[in-house]
C-alpha cells in the first residue's frame, strides 16, 4: 500500500507547486510586464493619491459632478467586494419605489431639467458597479454640471463627447461614457 501511496504523493506535491506556485507567478509576471496598470486595477491616481478604478463605478453625490448609475451591491453601494444586482424583476414592488425615489431625488437636484430621464440613472447595472453611462445619462446632467460650475452647457456637452467610447471594435456593447474619466477632466477644467 505504501508503495501505492508514494508516488501519489510525490504527484500531488509536483502539481501543488506547477499549479500553485510557478504557474501563477509566470502569470503574474507576464501580466505585470505586459499589462501593468490592468494587473494592477487600472487605478487612476491624482496628486499622488489613488481616487479611483476605471473599471469600477463610484458614487458622486455632490451635484457639481456627473452620478454614476445606482449600485445595487450589499451591504452598501459600491461595495467592490459584494457584486451583484438585486434580481429584482420589473414587476417587483421594491424596485418600484427604488426608481421613483431616484427619478425624485434627480427632479429636486435639477428642477429645470423636463427632459425624460435616461433608465441607466435610475436602474443598477447588473453588476451594481458599473463604472459607465450613456452618452444620454452624461448629456441629461450636463446642464446641471454646468450651472453649479459657472460653465457653458456646450463646454460641458464638448467634454461629453470627447468622453464617449465608441462601441468596442466597432460592433460590441453601447457607446459608453466612463463618469470617473469625465469627472476627472470636468476637475481638470477647473
Amino acid at each position: 500500500m505504501l508503495k501505492e501511496l508514494k508516488p501519489a504523493l510525490l504527484m500531488l506535491l509536483v502539481l501543488t507547486i506547477l499549479a500553485g506556485a510557478a504557474y501563477p507567478a509566470l502569470v503574474t509576471g507576464i501580466a505585470q510586464l505586459l499589462f501593468k496598470p490592468e494587473a494592477n486595477g487600472s487605478l487612476f491616481e491624482k496628486e499622488g493619491k489613488v481616487v479611483g478604478s476605471k473599471l469600477i463605478g463610484q458614487p458622486f453625490s455632490d451635484p457639481k459632478y456627473f452620478w454614476s448609475r445606482p449600485s445595487a451591491t450589499a451591504p452598501m453601494s459600491y461595495n467592490a467586494g459584494s457584486s451583484g444586482g438585486s434580481n429584482q424583476g420589473p414587476l417587483n414592488p421594491a424596485l418600484e419605489e427604488a426608481v421613483k425615489g431616484r427619478i425624485e431625488a434627480l427632479k429636486a437636484v435639477d428642477p429645470a431639467q423636463t427632459a425624460p430621464i435616461p433608465v441607466d440613472l435610475v436602474t443598477a447595472s447588473a453588476s451594481g458597479l458599473d463604472p459607465h453611462i450613456s452618452p444620454a445619462a452624461a448629456i441629461w446632467q450636463a446642464s446641471r454640471v454646468a450651472r453649479l460650475r459657472g460653465l457653458p452647457v456646450d463646454q460641458v456637452q464638448k467634454l461629453v463627447d470627447a468622453h464617449t467610447e465608441g462601441r468596442q471594435f466597432g460592433f460590441f456593447g453601447e457607446p459608453r461614457v466612463n463618469v470617473l474619466l469625465l469627472n476627472l477632466a470636468l476637475d481638470a477644467m477647473g
